[in-house]
């Protein structure tokens, strides 16, 4: 089907379009040092807890601005942590990472975090638990959004998919039902193209089965 003939349809019935909202950035660059780019676009990890990703984004209620700051696994595309609040400073974005950390049971030493240079990122707070934590920063270029795509895309999706099509009469409101979506929707059962359109939480567990059977057979045949 064309995509005049699929216009003409949507006229026909007084149907249009939603284009995507104007994204708004909040990156501002802070006064630390920034990490090197471990990254460098290549947004792919061949196994969990490898690479990680962050963000944060702005969702707008009736009350203000709410921030969410997440926490992405690119293994699974899965949204290990967030977090939400009326500020978009380094506790934020911590919270967030903890959270990760515990989803993962506390072992994450090792895992690369690679964010934008926002002063959330680059503040001595997230560097400090970061290293607390085992993990090793990794950033961007500044005013460069492809170096952080791999975390923007959930931040799209999220708006697209469920933000752009509510409105929240309270942050209370926002963050109970942005959590509810990510943990009982995107999660567990939207279908993830990078995951051969399996859910996150599914692909990681058929991918743990399979490594456990081939572990399996391998340990049979070498006996």
């Amino acid at each position: 089907v064309s995509v005049n003939t699929v216009a003409a349809r949507m006229a026909e019935l007084g149907l249009a379009g939603r284009p995507p909202g104007r994204r708004r950035s909040l990156t501002r660059p802070g006064r630390r040092p920034a990490a090197p780019d471990l990254v460098r676009r290549n947004f792919t990890a061949v196994a969990p807890d490898v690479l990680w990703v962050g963000d944060v984004t702005q969702i707008d209620t009736d009350e203000g601005p709410l921030y969410l700051a997440t926490t992405e696994d690119l293994f699974s595309r899965r949204m290990l942590g967030h977090a939400m609040s009326t500020h978009h400073d380094a506790a934020l974005v911590v919270a967030s990472l903890q959270m990760a950390a515990a989803t993962r049971g506390g072992d994450v030493d090792g895992v690369i975090f690679h964010t934008d240079r926002g002063s959330e990122y680059t503040a001595a707070r997230t560097a400090a638990a970061c290293r607390a934590l085992g993990v090793v920063q990794s950033m961007g270029r500044v005013g460069c959004a492809l170096d952080n795509a791999a975390a923007e895309a959930f931040n799209s999706t999220l708006k697209v998919e469920f933000v752009h099509r509510r409105h929240f009469a309270t942050r209370a409101e926002a963050r109970i039902k942005v959590a509810t979506w990510i943990a009982d929707f995107y999660n567990t059962i939207r279908r993830h193209s990078a995951n051969d359109g399996l859910a996150p939480i599914t692909f990681e567990r058929q991918m743990a089965e399979a490594r456990g059977a081939s572990t399996a057979q391998l340990r049979t045949e070498v006996a």
